[in-house]
């Protein structure tokens, strides 16, 4: 029997170092599936593990990919899966970290399926974008598909756009075309979640934001200032320092948009986290002695 032990909770919240312990212990090789780590160019604001984790344990799907290629979720999910079946080979037991909840699902449920919609759809919603804002992007979202608008990132414009693309072309919600019956997989998911009261998770937040620009969040964000539109760098902690080498925010002010929507963020992915109903949860204090014990009752 295969395993694959996923650590999943809020941003900022220990999940890296939870997961290098889980893999010393079951000498079990990491798969990172936090969709903004996948990109080399992206560093500091991406809080890519330090050198010394990533030779802690064996590390795959970290700054494997540039931003200058279109990778998707689905790309992701078929590289996953024939990475697991690699590693299984060698060890029944495989650890998988990342705070991107749709990108844990679609390696442990599989991914949906959509309608094809016309490429004029998304070309509108472009337009509509640049001309009016993202909130108003948002506002027709939160009409068309409730359900959807309270489960995405609605800060993401790539990830409102689709949903409104094929609400827009099918003439049926995103989230009609969610949960069908899905690929069996070759492995039995053991999920373990990471949380803590709100204002310590708000707290840890803070002075991650406050750390990555100690270490030179902004002139990482400056080298990467002439790409800025492309869709990788659409994400908190370089859309806001990115209006701010745009003149039309000050400094500060960035700084508080990036902690605000951070913790927003971390907000939305702990209700998708929540959702299934088989993830066990500790706080993130917990010692790590008694998430190894639970893990080793179910195997």
């Amino acid at each position: 029997m295969n395993y694959l032990i996923t650590v999943v909770g809020p941003t900022a919240i220990g999940k890296t170092a939870l997961s290098i312990q889980l893999a010393q212990h079951f000498n079990a090789e990491i798969i990172s599936c936090d969709s903004r780590q996948f990109f080399k160019e992206m560093s500091i604001g991406t809080a890519v593990p330090e050198p010394e984790e990533l030779a802690a344990a064996t590390h795959h799907f970290i700054q494997n990919k540039s931003i200058h290629e279109a990778y998707s979720v689905g790309h992701f999910e078929r590289e996953a899966l024939q990475k697991l079946e690699e590693l299984f080979l060698k060890n029944n037991i495989v650890i998988m970290v990342g705070g991107s909840g749709l990108y844990v699902d679609a390696v442990i449920n599989g991914l949906d399926h959509f309608p094809t919609i016309d490429a004029s759809v998304r070309e509108e919603l472009n337009k509509r974008l640049e001309k009016e804002g993202l909130e108003s992007l948002q506002n027709q979202l939160k009409t068309l598909d409730p359900e959807t608008y309270q489960e995405i990132t609605i800060e993401n414009p790539h990830r409102i756009i689709r949903a409104l693309e094929v609400c827009i072309g099918s003439g049926q919600t995103y989230s009609s075309f969610k949960n069908k019956p899905k690929t069996p997989r070759n492995f039995t998911p053991i999920k373990i979640g990471l949380t803590a009261d709100r204002e310590i998770i708000y707290d840890r937040i803070n002075r991650r934001v406050d750390i990555m620009l100690e270490k030179g969040l902004l002139k990482e964000v400056e080298s990467l200032y002439p790409l800025k539109n492309l869709n990788a760098l659409q994400t908190v902690g370089y859309r806001e320092l990115f209006q701010y080498l745009d003149g039309t925010i000050d400094f500060d002010f960035a700084i508080s948009e990036i902690k605000k929507n951070s913790r927003r963020f971390a907000k939305r992915q702990l209700t998708w986290f929540k959702k299934d109903e088989n993830t066990w949860w500790f706080d993130y204090m917990e010692d790590v002695k008694n998430i190894i014990n639970k893990i080793e009752t179910s195997i």
